[in-house]
């Protein structure tokens, strides 16, 4: 199975103390995998290492089984990984195509935007991901959508971007059951495209029901990784979960 970025005892450190101890992980292409951890764990460190934010102290990354040097920002963007994280960081005043192509314009030589264009690209891309309301389109003010709906709009704006692994940080987060169940769809029609999505979540049943496989932290290591094949329940992975941090 392609790996589209694998980390190998990866390890970084702040003020002497160690964040990520030896991480090894990787994002297989079209899975989505749930990343789970008590508060503390390193979870947000490990995602700010995978979207270039933190270079590792040592260790290793590879994308697409190729040996990356000074990995920052840029080079995991031109990797095609996108991060949504919980703010979402979307301007509701504006409409949907203005959030996707926020900062990322179609423009003509002398610099006038292909409004058209953009109309019907954004159109495009809220139809795949699973948009199917009729009352919105790509002009619709994203203060007018829904929790969910929101967070298919910066989905999408990742998309835009070309993601290859698109990072979701609690996208469930104080959301409905119909509204989890958009973010769920939007996530479904992603991996259909052959795209890849981390998913990181405190919620275990919407983690155990949206991956394919799982990745348990705990204070800065990687203690446990299984497939959902292995899992019959939700409630089983929460009692693997408390085991492996008990008994680590």
């Amino acid at each position: 199975m392609e790996k589209i970025i694998e980390l190998k005892s990866v390890t970084k450190k702040f003020d002497g103390v160690t964040a990520l101890r030896n991480v090894s992980f990787s994002v297989n292409k079209g899975e989505v995998v749930g990343l789970i951890g008590d508060n503390g764990a390193g979870k947000s460190t490990l995602i700010k290492t995978l979207v270039g934010v933190h270079n590792p102290d040592d260790g290793s990354i590879e994308i697409h089984g190729k040996l990356v040097a000074n990995w920052n920002a840029l080079k995991a963007r031109q990797a095609g990984i996108e991060t949504v994280f919980q703010d979402k960081a979307l301007c509701p005043q504006q409409s949907i195509v203005w959030n996707i192509f926020m900062g990322k314009e179609l423009s003509y030589p002398f610099g006038f935007i292909r409004q058209r264009e953009q109309i019907e690209v954004a159109n495009k891309l809220i139809r795949e991901i699973g948009f199917t309301s009729k009352l919105i389109d790509a002009e619709s003010p994203v203060g007018n959508l829904s929790g969910g709906e929101r967070q298919g709009v910066a989905i999408a704006r990742a998309l835009y971007n070309e993601a290859e692994l698109i990072v979701l940080d609690e996208p469930t987060n104080n959301l409905s059951l119909n509204e989890t169940q958009k973010v769920f769809d939007f996530i479904y029609n992603v991996k259909k495209s052959g795209r890849s999505v981390l998913f990181i979540g405190h919620n275990i049943y919407h983690v155990y029901d949206i991956s394919d496989r799982f990745v348990i932290l705990d204070r800065g290591e990687v203690i446990h990784m299984l497939s959902k094949e292995k899992v019959h329940t939700a409630d089983d992975l929460m009692k693997i979960m408390r085991e492996t941090i008990k008994g680590h």
